[in-house]
């Protein structure tokens, strides 16, 4: 049975959306999936699905997420095998403080132009297909190039994992 990574966007973020973790497992549970396993509060589940299309995957999280919880949980379906491709071409490879943004889709030649105009000062990223690599020297909380501005400038919905979360999701889902 595939093996997915569930990354859900903006839970548990100053008291907003309260998810508790246990809870949520059950409900992967209830829906049918199997090894469910969660990592830290922001909302990473790992589990099996016979199901084999990710967005019907998103889909019907999305929907028992809505009926479940009462408000809206945008998430990503991934596989083990997305994971270590966006480890393996990270272009900042020697950086612990790294951050991972995976994107809902491939961001438009228009938007990506629009994204290029704005340039801060000790921010750094790097676009590959459906993913943002970011560096903040100075600590990203702070950080303009962050989650919702990549969101808001390309118009597409995303979710940002740091480098230690994004190894231990691959470590729990292999």
């Amino acid at each position: 049975m595939p093996n997915y990574i569930s990354l859900l966007r903006g839970i548990n973020v100053s008291g907003h959306k309260k998810i508790v973790m246990a809870d949520l497992k059950a409900l992967y549970e209830e829906l049918g999936f199997t090894n469910v396993q969660t990592y830290i509060q922001s909302g990473n589940v790992v589990f099996n699905s016979k199901e084999t299309n990710t967005k019907e995957l998103e889909q019907l999280l999305f929907n028992a997420m809505k009926a479940h919880y009462g408000f809206d949980v945008p998430h990503l379906i991934l596989t083990a095998a997305e994971i270590e491709e966006a480890l393996a071409n990270n272009p900042f490879q020697d950086i612990e403080k790294m951050y991972f943004t995976f994107l809902s889709e491939i961001p438009t030649a228009e938007n990506l132009a629009l994204l290029k105009a704005f340039n801060f000062e000790n921010e750094f990223y790097e676009i590959n297909g459906k993913l943002i690599y970011s560096h903040y020297p100075n600590g990203a909380g702070k950080a303009k190039l962050n989650n919702n501005f990549f969101e808001k400038k390309l118009r597409i919905s995303a979710t940002t994992r740091n480098l230690r979360t994004t190894k231990k999701i691959l470590e729990m889902a292999s």
